[in-house]
């Protein structure tokens, strides 16, 4: 059987809490699925959700897809109700999507005391549904909901559910562990039991993990190494409590651990983009410790890795960052030794190794600075504005110099808090003060610096201090505690680089930062 990539992040995905997709944004990570190359987008409930209804609807003509198919999610028929009849069964059918997956209790204790039906009525359900949406030329999943605990509890009634299921023609049955509860010991007992007791083949069934006990993705790839050919998932793990399987962690075990090419070629590699744009339209910022998709995920810190890295990469990277659309990084810190340096510049474009004492200054200053305070791990254009100015053509001259600043804070009558600062500056042989107010001391002191620079080097225009950070360091108590200060800054190219201060006043940390930004910027705008 071809082995089946479903997706439920527009689904169930959506449980998670804090997201909120309109139809637009729907469409939007439909489409980034499909260039991920699933093969199976589940929409939504068509008739219980408007949104979804919508989604459906708009579906039809808005999407274009080349890998995947939509699938409409939905109950099974209500008890007492005949399928011809319900008007839920008929809104999946309105859907008009090729394919169908059923919602179907699995638990006998939920079937009596949740549904308040019969066991007999519960199979009747799954029965005539399945039938009903067959004959209409639907492909039918089920999922079987609280499958696993179901199963522990009874499971010759589970084993019913699904047996009735595949009889009527479903083409999988769906392994639910609705409450995230398993292990994946248990997973693997569980399916080698079911089959042996109904005789189907493992490849019949699916497997949908929630992630409360942090092991949705290694009981997802528990159960395919039993057997089970079809997997559901969320992109980046997205769900209600701890979220489900991330799918993305999934198909990259699959594919580079146990090689299975689930996804089309050259799909793969699309992972990160995809990751980052799911998160990106979800509002949720991206976890950079992330397996396989993070930006830490292929980031190393200690001397010892980067030694061995220098030999091979593969010695500290369990696969190529470059298989999903990743890359290694190297970060700078007081745990650097000369050869986490000389990488981390290679990285940036700088031959310090052809230059063996600049290597040596550069590695020591590190190490005095992070001892300081400082940090470089996360402010590349800091450090390489370091390495240059060890290297024979120095770094960049600053763009001026200082001769001053000022800033004064006011609390007016009327409770507003204005922050004005006032810098003299020199540009070649003239003086320059500039003065400007902001919402606080630091932008206040940017929008100051700008107004002074600005005749001379009107590129400034299109830099944008994007992102400020203050954090008090370790060891240090206080008003009068030592702060790091890091200042990310972006340009109308689409780049953007961070730089670092550190200072006992947050303020003079601020413009060490803010020199160090513009300087790498002007300098990157002009080469």
């Amino acid at each position: 059987m071809t082995f089946q990539v479903y997706d439920t992040t527009l689904r169930d995905g959506a449980q998670r809490e804090g997201v909120s997709y309109s139809v637009v944004d729907k469409l939007a990570v439909a489409r980034l699925l499909d260039e991920f190359g699933v093969g199976f987008i589940e929409g939504g409930w068509p008739g219980a959700v408007p949104k979804d209804t919508e989604f459906f609807r708009r579906a039809r003509t808005d999407l274009d897809l080349n890998h995947a198919v939509l699938v409409a999610f939905g109950a099974t028929r209500r008890a007492g109700l005949g399928v011809d009849n319900d008007p839920q069964v008929h809104s999946l059918l309105a859907a008009e999507t090729p394919v169908v997956t059923l919602v179907a209790k699995a638990d006998l204790r939920h079937v009596q005391r949740a549904l308040r039906t019969t066991a007999d009525e519960n199979l009747a359900m799954i029965h005539d549904t399945v039938t009903y949406l067959v004959a209409e030329g639907r492909r039918v999943f089920v999922d079987g909901e609280h499958f696993f605990d179901g199963y522990r509890d009874d499971p010759t009634y589970t084993s019913s559910v699904v047996e009735a299921a595949l009889a009527a023609g479903a083409e999988r049955f769906v392994l639910c562990d609705t409450n995230g509860g398993m292990l994946p010991s248990q997973v693997t007992a569980v399916i080698a039991d079911l089959t042996a007791r109904l005789g189907v083949a493992p490849e019949q069934l699916g497997i949908h993990g929630q992630d409360d006990t942090a092991c949705a993705v290694a009981n997802t790839i528990a159960a395919v190494e039993a057997g089970v050919r079809h997997v559901q998932g969320t992109a980046n793990g997205y769900g209600e409590r701890p979220g489900n399987a991330d799918l993305f962690a999934v198909v990259a075990n699959l594919q580079l651990k146990l090689g299975l090419p689930v996804l089309p070629a050259g799909c793969l590699e699309r992972m990160v983009r995809v990751s980052r744009g799911i998160a990106d339209i979800a509002n949720i910022a991206p976890d950079d410790h992330q397996a396989y998709v993070g930006a830490a995920a292929f980031a190393h810190k200690a001397g010892l890795h980067a030694s061995a890295i220098k030999v091979d990469p593969l010695f500290y990277n369990h696969v190529d960052p470059q298989a999903v659309g990743n890359h290694m990084r190297i970060l700078v810190t007081e745990m650097a030794g000369r050869a986490s340096i000389e990488l981390k510049s290679r990285e940036l474009g700088l031959a310090l190794a052809d230059h063996p004492e600049a290597l040596n200054r550069v590695t020591k200053r590190v190490k005095d600075l992070e001892a300081a305070g400082w940090s470089f791990e996360a402010a590349d254009a800091s450090f390489e504005l370091l390495v240059r100015s060890e290297l024979p053509d120095g770094a960049p001259a600053r763009p001026f110099t200082l001769e001053s600043y000022r800033i004064l804070v006011e609390h007016r009558e009327d409770n507003a808090v204005v922050s004005e600062a006032t810098v003299k500056i020199r540009i070649g042989g003239e003086r320059m003060i500039a003065t400007a107010e902001g919402n606080g001391p630091v932008n206040a002191l940017d929008e100051a610096l700008r107004v002074g620079l600005a005749r001379h080097y009107p590129e400034l225009g299109d830099f944008e201090l994007a992102d400020y950070k203050v954090r008090i360091l370790e060891g240090s108590h206080g008003t009068g505690a030592v702060t790091r200060v890091l200042v990310e800054t972006a340009d109308g190219a689409g780049r953007d680089w961070t730089t670092v201060g550190v200072h006992p006043n947050v303020v003079e940390a601020s413009w060490g930062a803010l020199v160090d930004a513009l300087t790498y910027g002007l300098d990157r705008a002009r080469t």
